[in-house]
């Protein structure tokens, strides 16, 4: 069994000022967001420009970090927080939503095509292939933490993991592992190749939609469930839940893309 390697949670020390692996983790996100957003307006034509996708990229960084910390106190932690509200703020020590996140992200990508004049899903279709390697770069995070850890794994698995921070010293999934490779990097592979065409608009955001949610549903099979405002369940945890709405407004966005577009 291979054991977590405890890594410091501190990256570096700026003087008496701590930078986080899971900061960093957030900055690479949003860095690899600029850097291919910029090349698909190289490349392809585009509904935006360069200085436009760095405004954008301002909304959406408000939109994940209110949206995703709300989403985590609301829908998984609403009675710790709530007896502890000044950890609500407390982001730098981990405790994102992603579900929460992506609702955040919604609103904010909605008041900025208003801003712009462009059509709110002509914007989502060009923001849904630069997410999921942001996505990925924030599970790298939770693995560093040693957080999220997976659920107890057979002792003989290659690649099972003991998590300290678990408490019991049982042989686990790193299911952060596989967030990493299903909702980041294959997820991106899909969504980039399928962005190489002209689709109808809206095709892209439901793509997104439905890749994200069937993935979240297959690998919430392998990670430990968190609580969440419905209790802890091993049958269909609080984050397939979530999901579910996700797989059924992108197929409803698919169907409506393609039919418009005959």
């Amino acid at each position: 069994m291979l054991i977590h390697p405890q890594f410091d949670p501190v990256a570096i020390w700026l003087g008496p000022l701590p930078i986080r692996w899971y900061g960093l983790m957030y900055l690479l996100a949003f860095a690899q967001f600029i850097l291919l957003g910029r090349y698909r307006i190289k490349t392809r034509p585009s509904i935006m420009s360069a200085e436009q996708l760095d405004d954008l990229l301002f909304y959406g960084m408000l939109g994940v970090i209110l949206g995703g910390r709300l989403g985590q106190v609301l829908f998984y932690e609403p009675g710790y927080y709530f007896s502890h509200p000044l950890e609500i703020i407390a982001v730098w020590k981990g405790g994102m939503s992603f579900h929460g996140g992506f609702l955040g992200v919604v609103i904010a990508l909605g008041l900025w095509a208003k801003k712009q004049n462009l059509n709110w899903l002509a914007v989502t279709d060009f923001v849904a292939p630069l997410v999921p390697l942001g996505l990925a770069a924030g599970r790298v995070g939770n693995f560093i933490n040693g957080e999220l850890w997976g659920r107890v794994a057979d002792a003989n698995l290659p690649w099972a993991m003991v998590f300290p921070q678990a408490g019991d010293l049982q042989p686990r999934h790193p299911s952060q592992l596989y967030h990493v490779g299903l909702e980041g990097i294959a997820l991106f592979l899909i969504l980039w190749l399928y962005a190489g065409k002209n689709r109808p608009r809206g095709a892209l955001t439901g793509a997104g939609l439905v890749g994200y949610g069937c993935f979240r549903f297959i690998t919430e099979y392998f990670r430990e469930p968190d609580a969440g405002i419905f209790g802890q369940s091993y049958t269909i945890s609080m984050g397939q839940w979530l999901s579910l709405p996700m797989i059924a407004v992108g197929i409803l966005l698919l169907v409506l893309a393609y039919r418009k577009r005959t």
